[in-house]
């Protein structure tokens, strides 16, 4: 006898046998009951939620003789017949490959013969969304004006792509995704049915798996089964659709949080190695984050996607310890992985990098409360964790235990919008590193006289390829106007010349000065006379270094400044350049 797959053998055959659709089975009932049919229907839902099914079960409940209150009897010829779909009065049509305007215009000449047997000629159309925008518009009249012996029932997975004339024509009942604990209760059905011995984790597991889809369910079920083992455990349903079990979920995710990089890769491995495919562990690693941040937010109700109820205290113990903050930057950059997984080849590397990248995240709730505070560092929560120390030099942590004393604020306003603007740079930079990874820190030079050289070293610094190398052949560089900088090359350069004054490469040079000087300065390129080399020379000895400018300017930096000192504690950070306000630096003056 040949096999019946689960889905088509446990198919509802009634209302009441619908899982998670009673509201759409009791508006149907209802009018029936109250001879109130509509001449068209259209379901809507995702895959496997019982559109079709609905849509049979409805027409039998209108042509079955023996329908009582709404209800066939599922026993008669035609309540069997459209069952199987082979009833003569109820046509079953694929929208998929019946969508050409020839196919619509044999149902319009048939629409006009009277049902052979029954009350009703009924046409199912399953994924309607498929037909023409010819076929739609050869329906409209007839669907607008059927014969009072014809009803119609469209079943769609994608109602955007029908258009309005045809929607605003039909009776439209949304079918929402099946809760897990009644997929489960239904898979225990089967499974009794069945005679199959199978264990509680594993129907949960299954139903997870569908994603509230009954039919889902019940072919991964079926898959299952069909493993042939005496009693099935989670353990065989994770070998069957090559998933991670929960431990090995959360033995990876607390490597992260412990930031030990070499235990989370050797889990990683370990998974790839007993047979876990890639991307249903990214799948599986991206739902757990979002499992960690709907915890972190104290949502107890919440449906855990990734692993089961009974291992939410371990997801409340590293939401304690990574913070909310810390695990949707840690989405982010597994997400940003998973995307760039279907346009690369080497996806296993990819993961990696972006496992690394999430164990060195810090701890961003604490920096948040510390920006949020106004530079004051508060005293963290016992779950807070503490990082690994550094290999490259020791960190100075900040006390935990109890809140500094604030830094001295002055009353005056130049003073109060100093900070305002120090701690908008410290928020904006600390920002941009959490999300994104740290990104290099471009230094904004003034552009004037005397900047030249450090000028033409961030330049050199902000340019790549063979770009670079022909920069590093300027010889001398000077100001000549407001918004104008000559780049001036030797005899000896003038292939480095030539190559820099292509269109394409003097608009990279100008596009990289902007991003040193902060404005937008055009760039001229001149070739130098051996007279005129030997002056720049000469002027070059005279002109003070990179060094010593930047000395200069740390010069007028105040030796002390409690935010600035607090700033670079926490950050384990060091000063690079320091502008001092005119004002601050004109009340120094009258203090002496």
């Amino acid at each position: 006898m040949q096999y019946t797959v689960l889905a088509r053998r446990f198919r509802p055959q009634n209302f009441s046998e619908v899982v998670g659709q009673g509201m759409v089975a009791q508006a149907l009932q209802n009018a029936i009951r109250g001879d109130r049919v509509a001449h068209a229907y259209l379901f809507t839902g995702a895959r496997g939620v019982g559109k079709t099914s609905m849509a049979r079960i409805l027409a039998k409940a209108l042509n079955c003789p023996n329908s009582n209150d709404g209800i066939p009897c599922g026993e008669c010829e035609v309540c069997q017949n459209i069952a199987v779909g082979s009833d003569v009065d109820v046509l079953e049509i694929d929208g998929a490959s019946n969508r050409g305007i020839d196919d619509i215009r044999s149902l319009r000449a048939n629409v006009n013969v009277r049902s052979m047997r029954s009350k009703y000629k009924i046409y199912i159309i399953d994924e309607v969304h498929m037909l023409t925008k010819e076929a739609f518009n050869a329906l409209l009249k007839t669907l607008e004006e059927p014969p009072p012996n014809v009803k119609f029932i469209f079943c769609t997975t994608e109602p955007n792509k029908l258009p309005d004339t045809i929607l605003s024509r039909c009776q439209r009942f949304d079918f929402g995704y099946i809760e897990e604990n009644s997929i489960c209760d239904r898979l225990k059905q089967i499974a009794e049915a069945e005679q199959v011995s199978v264990a509680d984790d594993a129907i949960q597991l299954v139903a997870r798996r569908a994603g509230g889809s009954m039919r889902d369910s019940q072919s991964i079920f079926d898959q299952l089964l069909s493993f042939g083992e005496s009693h099935l455990t989670a353990e065989s349903v994770h070998r069957i659709l090559g998933t991670a079990s929960d431990e090995r979920l959360i033995e990876l995710i607390d490597a992260l949080i412990e930031q030990q990089r070499d235990v989370a890769l050797t889990h990683f491995d370990a998974a790839l190695n007993a047979g876990v495919q890639l991307n249903e562990l990214v799948d599986q690693l991206l739902n757990y984050l979002r499992d960690l941040s709907v915890v972190a937010t104290g949502a107890t109700q919440v449906t855990l996607l990734s692993i089961s109820e009974a291992n939410r205290s371990s997801l409340q113990r590293q939401s304690d310890a990574w913070g909310i903050q810390t695990c949707l930057a840690a989405f982010q950059i597994l997400n940003e992985a998973r995307n760039r997984m279907f346009r690369a080849s080497h996806g296993r590397a990819l993961v990696e990098l972006a496992l690394i990248r999430m164990s060195l995240l810090e701890d961003l709730d604490l920096l948040s409360r510390f920006l949020s505070s106004g530079g004051q560092i508060p005293a963290a929560p016992a779950a807070v964790r503490q990082a690994p120390p550094s290999l490259s030099k020791p960190v100075v942590s900040p006390p935990v235990s109890e809140a500094p004393a604030p830094p001295a604020v002055s009353t005056e306003p130049p003073s109060d919008q100093k900070k305002i603007e120090k701690k908008n740079e410290i928020q904006s930079s600390v920002a941009s590193e959490s999300i994104d990874g740290p990104a290099p820190a471009v230094e904004t030079v003034p552009f004037r006289a005397g900047m030249e050289s450090l000028l033409l070293s961030q330049l050199i610094e902000n340019t790549e390829d063979l770009l670079k190398d022909s920069v590093k052949g300027v010889t001398s560089i000077a100001i000549s106007g407001p918004k104008q900088l000559d780049l001036q090359f030797s005899k000896s350069y003038n292939f480095s010349k030539q190559y820099c004054e292509r269109p394409e490469m003097l608009a990279r040079l100008e596009k990289s000065l902007e991003k040193v000087a902060g404005e937008r300065i055009k760039i001229r390129l001149i070739v130098l006379e051996p007279a005129t080399e030997t002056e720049n020379a000469e002027n070059k000895q005279d002109r003070p270094s990179i060094a010593q400018q930047r000395a200069e300017q740390r010069e007028l930096a105040p030796a002390t400044d409690d935010f600035l000192q607090e700033a670079l504690s926490v950050f384990n950070a060091q000063s690079v350049r320091v502008d001092v306000l005119k004002v601050q630096a004109e009340e120094k003056k009258e203090d002496s």
